[in-house]
């Protein structure tokens, strides 16, 4: 099984992006499978339901969200009645939203996404550890295939994931920082893991935003609008092969696709 997993989307560019290069990717690199975190996919903050409806028209099958998940409050509804799009799994229990996002393949395996937040230099959230030992608890009896995305800050948060969580999922994959991570590995006995699957967006930028107006701000202090990029439209993150009978991945290659390179 291939699955790929897409890195922040960022704005409209990244939007637009993912609509345009995930039909030609499922083909050109044969995936059953297209995770996205689209928390920043409203103007840098947040989900819409249109923009829902988009990404998943587009091919991608289930989605991750972070610390900014209630930005758009009309996606509420979406996340308390679908299944294809989770909240992180150590929000509290009131919160809106289901604790993982699944599907069924038409071989009959499911497969399994959950976040979770980290919790350094992060909004206060329930210990991401025990939130993970909650719902795989809930998976184990349906399936071995889970991928965790761990929306963090601080590397060192993720790594401590990955390794309480190696040989448990398939997967411990990174995001948040919008800055794609070189340390691509399996941790044995088969859990693939990067630290940061980067931004799908706009990287003539700062993390997605426009550069005069980061600058600005950070020279003078006075607030200005932080408006969504759009020059050097990329897309971020990593495939990840995972033997279906065992969950257990085989490979995990990073990529970046300009968008010149999509084919039209």
């Amino acid at each position: 099984m291939r699955i790929l997993h897409i890195g922040d989307i960022v704005g409209t560019p990244g939007v637009n992006l993912v609509r345009r290069a995930v039909p030609w990717l499922r083909q050109h690199e044969r995936l059953d499978v297209v995770v996205a975190n689209a928390e920043n996919a409203a103007s840098g903050s947040g989900l819409t339901v249109k923009q829902f409806r988009r990404l998943r028209e587009a091919g991608v099958d289930l989605i991750t969200l972070g610390d900014h998940i209630y930005k758009k409050a009309e996606i509420i509804s979406v996340l308390e009645s679908d299944d294809r799009i989770c909240k992180p799994a150590n929000f509290p229990p009131e919160s809106p939203g289901k604790n993982l996002a699944c599907m069924t393949l038409p071989n009959g395996v499911m497969v399994a996404v959950l976040s979770v937040l980290g919790r350094t230099y992060m909004r206060p959230v329930d210990c991401p550890f025990h939130a993970c030992d909650r719902v795989l608890a809930q998976l184990r009896p349906l399936t071995p295939i889970i991928v965790v995305d761990v929306h963090a800050e601080a590397t060192a948060d993720k790594y401590l994931l990955a390794h309480y969580l190696k040989g448990r999922v398939s997967a411990v994959l990174g995001t948040h920082t919008h800055v794609p991570t070189a340390d691509e590995q399996i941790f044995p006995p088969g859990t693939a893991f990067q630290c940061d699957l980067g931004m799908t967006g706009p990287y003539d930028s700062i993390l997605g935003r426009r550069i005069d107006r980061v600058l600005s701000t950070a020279l003078n202090f006075a607030p200005t609008p932080f408006d969504v990029a759009e020059g050097d439209v990329r897309l971020a993150g990593a495939i990840v092969e995972i033997e279906s009978t065992t969950g257990r991945a085989t490979s995990i290659r990073r990529i970046m696709i300009p968008e010149a390179d999509v084919p039209t």
